[in-house]
């Protein structure tokens, strides 16, 4: 029944119902006992409060339904993708005219618009100077600065926070994972002996893959305290704590090299436009004449704008996060006197790998809620099962960049390298 049968025009869920648009296959259900849309709904928002529609009026756009669903006036029911739909329609609503004219009885229910209501907790506003050490290191310890244990619920045994890479969807997040890191030691063509940097090393995954398999030693720098006092734990139960050092630095500060091989996975986000010439630069000066360097960074297509520096993904999850397009990210690279030698997308890839995540905490979301709090557990919901969409959508893509530093025209490549099987031939 819908809530024109059931309520009227005057009900909340009718209201919310008719600025949403025809054809809405969500289910709605209202503190005034309203409810509208399908009864199998896959799923159902539910609105605790008018300080709910306080949020989506002051901000029509995913930043004001975020804010209502993390400070609680909103719940979502059901199947978290098909959710996410209504959050979308939210967004677009406000470039429909006919929504319009809801908006008045929604106001009245609302209880006025004299005041936003305050922002939840969890959301952040960095201050200083934008990518500044001290700003990048707020920035990264409000994302990564939360309990190992709520991480791990996730991620899994790995704790790896980076796109896997998968034969095929059949083998499982952990072994796709392993997959991730020797598809990159391969790329680098680590071998015993050699001194690989682990840019943004997170909890230790691939200075730990690369030290136990390929015999190097390895340095991993973080700007997050909490992953380095896990990460070094981590190393040190592995047994490798001889061959693998983990610094809580940031990679300007990196001063003793040079290093045959550099990794930096799922970092470079944090790095800023404006940086990129500097970033590359000092990655070539810790090279070795003949040193790879693989970048793996989420970018933006052809097309597709910038991240909005007021929406939730920049208020909530990363801020001052800045998605690049890949020629320019290529452009920049070889600007700085490096020689690409080979790209990837691995689009596909992520979508399953957040797909996989998304999994794992629904499962596990009470013991999320019990670590991190319902906000913070509400946050990461959103921003994983958001961003599996988005690169299931292709609006955005993720890519692995492999560098040389030559000598005298003399990269030291094989002619045609096996990634998959090991072959340099």
């Amino acid at each position: 029944m819908s809530a024109r049968d059931s309520h009227g025009d005057k009900s909340v869920a009718g209201a919310l119902a008719a600025i949403l648009g025809p054809d809405t296959d969500i289910g709605l259900r209202a503190y005034d006992g309203s409810h509208a849309g399908p009864a199998d709904a896959a799923a159902t928002i539910v609105v605790h409060s008018p300080v709910a529609l306080q949020r989506l009026l002051h901000s029509p756009s995913e930043l004001g339904f975020a804010r209502a669903y993390v400070a609680g006036d909103i719940d979502l029911e059901g199947d978290i993708y098909a959710a996410l739909g209504l959050r979308e329609r939210f967004g677009a609503a406000a470039r429909r005219p006919q929504a319009w004219a809801a908006v008045p009885g929604l106001v009245r229910k609302a209880g006025g618009l004299r005041r936003a209501p305050q922002r939840p907790a969890e959301e952040i506003r960095v201050r200083g100077r934008r990518h500044s050490r001290a700003r990048d290191a707020k920035a990264i310890s409000h994302h990564y600065d939360v309990s190992g244990d709520f991480y791990r619920l996730f991620l899994g045994p790995t704790m790896t926070y980076s796109c896997a890479v998968w034969r095929d969807p059949s083998v499982g997040l952990d072994a796709a994972q392993e997959a991730k890191y020797e598809l990159i030691c391969r790329k680098l063509g680590l071998k015993p002996g050699m001194r690989l940097l682990d840019v943004g090393c997170g909890w230790a995954g691939m200075a730990m893959h690369a030290a136990r398999h390929h015999g190097v030693r390895a340095v991993g720098v973080t700007l997050s305290r909490e992953q380095a006092d896990l990460a070094r734990r981590r190393v040190a139960d592995a047994g490798l704590s001889d061959r693998v050092e983990i610094r809580l630095s940031d990679y300007r500060d990196v001063a003793d090299g040079p290093y045959e091989a550099i990794s930096s996975i799922g970092m470079f986000e944090h790095v800023g436009t404006a940086h990129l010439g500097e970033y590359f630069s000092r990655m070539r000066s810790l090279l070795v004449p003949g040193g790879r360097l693989l970048n793996h960074g989420i970018s933006r297509p052809h097309g597709v704008g910038r991240m909005p520096r007021g929406g939730f993904m920049q208020r909530y999850v990363f801020p001052d996060g800045e998605l690049q397009e890949i020629g320019r990210v290529v452009s920049a690279v070889q600007h700085a006197g490096l020689e690409v030698r080979h790209t990837e997308n691995l689009r596909e890839h992520y979508a399953l790998t957040l797909r996989a995540w998304v999994r794992n905490l629904e499962e596990h979301y009470d013991e999320a809620v019990a670590l991190a709090g319902p906000g913070r557990a509400k946050v990461w919901r959103l921003y994983l099962a958001g961003s599996a969409l988005g690169f299931e959508r292709g609006e955005i893509e993720v890519h692995q960049t492999l560098a040389v530093r030559a000598a005298d025209g003399a990269s030291g490549m094989p002619l045609r390298p096996d990634w998959e099987t090991g072959s340099q031939t």
